[in-house]
């Protein structure tokens, strides 16, 4: 009898030979062709699924550029609003301090007018007094009122 490692090499030499009556070499094949292929699809899914991704991480950066400029815009707007609002509230003040002081201006001229006029009135009617006084002293009778009733109608006259 040889030796056990004979014997197990035919046998080994035999179940290759039944494999490959039985084709198990081509389901091998076409197990690992398959699975290859397997592993092929779902290698260009990922290549696809990258580029997806890659093209939609582009998209959302333009998008977050735009939106930088845009609040950029709109906050350079509404600060040139925020300064023109300003200087239109600073041009009303002004405007509205200047005419209060118009207002005011005129309002002590006229104090002022009418405080004239009511010296000068207070003045004629002391003058027309006085003079009625010294003219009743000094003359008498007819010629007396007619002269006082010309004087008080001429100082009446320049007065008002």
């Amino acid at each position: 009898m040889p030796e056990a490692e004979t014997w197990i090499a035919i046998a080994f030499v035999i179940f290759l030979g039944v494999l490959v009556y039985l084709g198990a070499h081509r389901r091998v094949i076409d197990g690992l062709d398959r699975r290859q292929a397997r592993i092929k699809a779902e290698l260009d899914e990922a290549r696809r699924l990258r580029a997806e991704a890659q093209a939609l991480l582009a998209d959302y950066q333009r998008k977050q550029r735009e939106a930088d400029r845009e609040a950029a815009a709109i906050i350079a707007g509404a600060s040139a609003e925020a300064e023109r609002v300003a200087a239109e509230a600073k041009a009303r003040m002004e405007d509205f301090v200047a005419r209060r002081t118009k207002m005011a201006e005129a309002k002590i001229a006229q104090a002022e007018a009418q405080a004239l006029a009511d010296v000068r009135s207070a003045a004629a009617d002391a003058a027309v007094a006085a003079a009625e006084k010294i003219l009743s002293h000094a003359a008498k009778g007819k010629i007396a009122d007619d002269l006082l009733a010309q004087g008080i109608e001429d100082v009446r006259k320049k007065f008002n």
